[in-house]
Parts: C-alpha cells; structure tokens; sequence
C-alpha cells in the first residue's frame, strides 16, 4: 500500500508546480504584456479554463502579450506580484490579506472558486467529531494559508485554539502532496486541505472525512479562491475589466460544461507537470467546490480577525482591499 501511495505523492508533488511556471523575462512588466499567476490546482480551474480556450487572448487583443507563471502556494504569489512578476491572478484571500496589510497595493477585484476545502482525519486516530481534535497534530498547506484559517475558524466553534495562541491543537505545515505519506506514517492525525488532495487522502491514505466542503469552516461561502491584481495593474486602462471579462466567461463555461472542462483542466495540469490525473479524481473534487464571482465581503472580514488573532497581520482593517467595480464593468 505504501508503494502505492508514494508513487500517488511523487505525481502530487509535480502537479503541485515545483517549478515556479512560465513567465520569463524582468521584473518590470512592459505597456503591451500582461503576467498572470496561478496554482497548477483545480481551485483555479477559471484561470485555467481561460487560458485553455483562449479568453484572455480574445479579451485583451492582439497587442497585449500574455505571460503565465504557477506558483505552489499563496506566499509565494504574492512574493511574486510584489516584486512585479505576476499583475494579476488567482490565490487564496488568506495570502492577499495578510500581504494588503503590510503593503495595502493589492486588491480583491473577483471571486474564483467557493468551498473546495475539506477536513480529512487518519483512520488511525478515532477522531468523530471537531472537539475530538483537542491534543492532535492537524496538517495544514502554509501557515497563514486559507485553510489555515478555515481551520482556525472550525475550531473556535467548538471552543479549541491551536497551540501557537494558548491552545492544544497542533498546526503542521506540510505541502498537500506530502500528506499522503504523513497519514501513512501516523505523523499526523488529520489534515485541513484544498481538493484534490481530500480526495486522494481519502482514497489513497484511507482518511476519513470528518468536515465536508459544504461544513467546513463558513461551508458554501467558504471562499477559496479570489482574483488578486496589483495597483499598478489596475492602472493600466481597460486591462481589469479585459481581465475580467475572460475570467466571468470562464466560470460560466466550467458551469455550463463541467464534464468538458475538466478535460481541459486535465490536458492543462498534464502539460505543466508531465502527470495527468484521473478523471475520477476531478470529478470528485468538482463536486466539492463552486466557481464563482461573487465575493462574500463579511467572510472576507472574518478571515481577517482570524488572521489578527493568530499574530498573523498586526490590524484586522481592510478596508479598500476588495474592490468590485471591475468585475462590475466587465461584460
């Protein structure tokens, strides 16, 4: 069995986009190129999607050259739209609030993908409900990631902390991929995770789902994904709203034709990491999360006085963090 998982892992590992992706070139974005930043993941199957049938090209036109680079987590997305090497994509709320409260240059200007995160426990640690968690050791993707704030959020609803705030429920950053090997090993007891990772822990590491995508943390309205662009972007006429107008074209096709776009979620992810996932497992994962646009602004709030609580950001205000007229305006 455990050869089994690890080779499931090793394939993790590369589609979790251990290379850093695409974009070439410097730091300084020139007048007539847009860079674009994502995660090889189906969180961010709209970005995917609009890459796949060509959106942006439509939207942005001819003269606009398009630049793409995958990253494997939050933190490093947003390192890189600081220093210019992404304008705009998608990423977790977590990682752009807690970047917009040390440097307010960023904005939240799109929903992307709502739910999409689970909590899946070992089999070995006869856990069956959320105040069993109380002495455990839980993996989460990053620490200040959205799941780790989900996390948080789920255990103050039973009256649990983690151990870095005074609690005794440990927090353990491991990569997704890793987790597989993690429950295989016993060296944690459960794991708060995007999809497909839930997925394969159940199937491949015999993890048990304690907290499914529509009951995890705020449940539906958990948002996962959000598009993120710099200032500097937004000034640049016409390019949010082109931007936009793909990614809302985007989620209405993966609404409309779910089955044909994780075909094309497939090819893509295969392309960028020589791995290509099973068909089962992003059906799966699609039945466990909504593309979207729409932005629930009191999770948004909430997120952050979760973020403030752990220690994460100094100020829970973010005000001038979500701005909408963008998606707004486009068509």
């Amino acid at each position: 069995m455990f050869k089994k998982v690890f080779s499931t892992v090793v394939a993790s590992l590369l589609l979790m986009g251990i290379a850093s992706g695409c974009a070439t070139g410097g730091t300084e974005s020139a007048d007539n190129e847009v860079r674009i930043g994502y995660f090889p993941n189906l969180t961010h199957s709209a970005t995917i999607i609009a890459l796949e049938k060509g959106y942006f090209k439509e939207a942005f036109g001819a003269d606009v050259k398009i630049q793409t680079k995958t990253v494997a987590n939050g933190g490093l997305f947003m390192e890189a739209m600081a220093t210019k090497a992404i304008d705009v994509g998608t990423v977790g709320p977590g990682p752009l609030l807690n970047f917009y409260v040390k440097h307010p240059g960023y904005r939240l200007i799109s929903g992307a993908v709502n739910g999409g995160a689970v909590l899946v426990m070992n089999s070995s640690s006869n856990i069956t409900e959320l105040k069993d968690l109380k002495g455990k050791k839980i993996a989460i993707p990053v620490i200040g990631s959205t799941q780790d704030v989900m996390l948080r959020k789920a255990l103050s609803e039973v009256g649990l902390k983690p151990t870095t705030n005074g609690g005794d429920v440990e927090l353990y950053a491991a990569a997704p991929a890793d987790t597989a090997a993690l429950f295989v090993q016993k060296s944690v007891d459960g794991a708060a995770t995007q999809e497909p990772w839930g997925y394969v822990l159940e199937n491949q590491a015999e993890g048990k789902l304690l907290l499914d995508w529509d009951q995890f943390a705020w449940g539906k309205e958990s948002t996962n994904t959000v598009v993120a662009a710099s200032d500097e972007f937004l000034k640049r006429e016409g390019l949010a709203t082109a931007y936009l107008q793909a990614h809302k074209k985007a989620v209405k096709f993966i609404q409309e034709n779910p089955e044909e776009s994780q075909d094309l979620i497939i090819k893509h992810l295969k392309g960028l990491t020589g791995k290509e996932l099973s068909k089962k497992e992003v059906q799966a994962a699609f039945s466990r999360l909504e593309v979207t646009t729409e932005v629930n602004e009191k999770v948004i709030q909430e997120m952050a006085d979760i973020s403030q609580e752990a220690g994460y950001i100094s100020s829970n205000k973010i005000d001038g963090l979500i701005d909408l007229k963008y998606v707004e305006a486009a068509k």
